[in-house]
């Protein structure tokens, strides 16, 4: 194999696939990206770790049609270092090596045989459903967050992805607190699937969305695709029923309190410092138009502050993880949050004040400490 390919066309997409990339190396060719070139004028690249795969293609001139394995990690740095200009990859006589070349510098890299890659599984030309780029990024950094990072617990190792006509929505929690994000946009008038995103997934599509344009999405029995311009995303399908979880949404929260998004982040970054390392825990004391958050450790001190709001109700105090409250504050953009509650130990929601496009519920359990 022989080709010319330009630096920045092929760096950007050996970027794409480093996420991808088995590190482990338990299978020495998953460390590896295979590149297949044609007579066409274009190279394919393809990386996997057995769960999720890109596939993805960038324009060269190919001399001698091929294909070959090289490390895709060292691959990506060499790249990465060389001039902005055109790079030469050639495969040597007997296929032991390849050499990667540009301007003066000149590498030779050991390769894998081709053989031994993976195949992927074909998406069939499927389009199950169209979904808005800008929208789908949205339900994704707004839940991802909630996933849990327990492998054991296999079922809650994703998000929710619910289709409808009119709507689309996820769903993601670790038990301790659950995001739901749903945004009044199409997905095309016969979308109704609901479908379990793995982890790392989500975190793939959202790298691969580029502005607005929309991800064709479509499912097999086995596997899940994503299609974005040249890049097709295959993931395996986690065979397990998400909870459910519209029973987890409290109905009978009674009273709430805006806050100001930044003061509240700010303060909650701030006290959190003096909290336990391990629990995280602040408390929310609320008062009469004040609420005063509060930290402490025996061993190392306490820390706290006030806030001015609105508030009437009962005296009362709630603990939460700092994290949990934190990940919420950072993602919304609104300028006010409500939080709603019942009592020191029942759910409570956290949402955001007049979201343009989008209803975002967050419920988060107090802590007993």
């Amino acid at each position: 194999m022989e080709l010319v390919v330009r630096k920045n066309d092929l760096l950007k997409e050996l970027s794409l696939l480093q996420g991808i990339v088995e590190r482990k190396n338990t299978i020495p060719i998953l460390a590896n990206v295979l590149i297949q070139a044609d007579k066409s004028g274009g190279v394919s690249l393809l990386a996997t770790d057995l769960d999720v795969g890109l596939r993805s293609k960038c324009e060269a001139t190919v001399t001698k049609p091929g294909t070959l394995t090289l490390p895709a990690k060292k691959l990506f740095e060499i790249v990465n270092a060389l001039p902005d200009t055109d790079i030469r990859i050639e495969e040597d006589k007997g296929g032991k090596s390849v050499t990667v070349a540009a301007d003066r510098f000149e590498s030779k890299m050991q390769t894998l045989p081709a053989s031994e890659f993976p195949t992927p599984p074909s998406d069939g030309g499927l389009s199950e459903a169209s979904l808005p780029g800008a929208a789908l990024k949205r339900l994704i950094s707004h839940t991802r967050f909630a996933i849990t990072s327990e492998d054991t617990r296999y079922f809650l190792n994703g998000a929710q992805l619910v289709l409808r006509p009119d709507s689309m929505s996820m769903i993601a929690t670790d038990g301790h607190r659950l995001a739901l994000v749903t945004v009044k946009e199409s997905a095309g008038q016969d979308a109704k699937s609901e479908v379990l995103l793995p982890r790392k997934t989500l975190n793939e599509v959202s790298r691969l969305i580029d502005g607005g344009a929309p991800v064709e999405f479509a499912q097999g029995e086995n596997h899940l695709f994503f299609r974005t311009d040249s890049r097709l995303l295959i993931s395996r399908k986690i065979d397990a029923n998400f909870p459910a979880y519209e029973r987890v949404i409290p109905k009978s929260n009674d009273k709430s309190i805006e806050f100001d998004r930044d003061r509240l982040a700010a303060a909650v970054k701030r006290v959190r410092l003096l909290s336990n390392e391990r629990s995280k825990a602040v408390r929310v004391v609320m008062g009469k138009d004040q609420v005063e958050i509060t930290s402490s450790t025996p061993e190392v001190g306490e820390a706290h502050e006030v806030l001015p709001v609105d508030y009437s109700g009962p005296a009362m105090q709630i603990c939460f993880n700092a994290d949990y409250v934190d990940n919420f504050l950072s993602v919304v953009e609104t300028e006010s949050v409500l939080l709603e509650f019942k009592d020191e130990m029942s759910q409570a929601v956290m949402k955001p004040i007049g979201a343009d496009g989008y209803d975002y519920t967050y419920v988060i359990m107090p802590m007993r400490i």
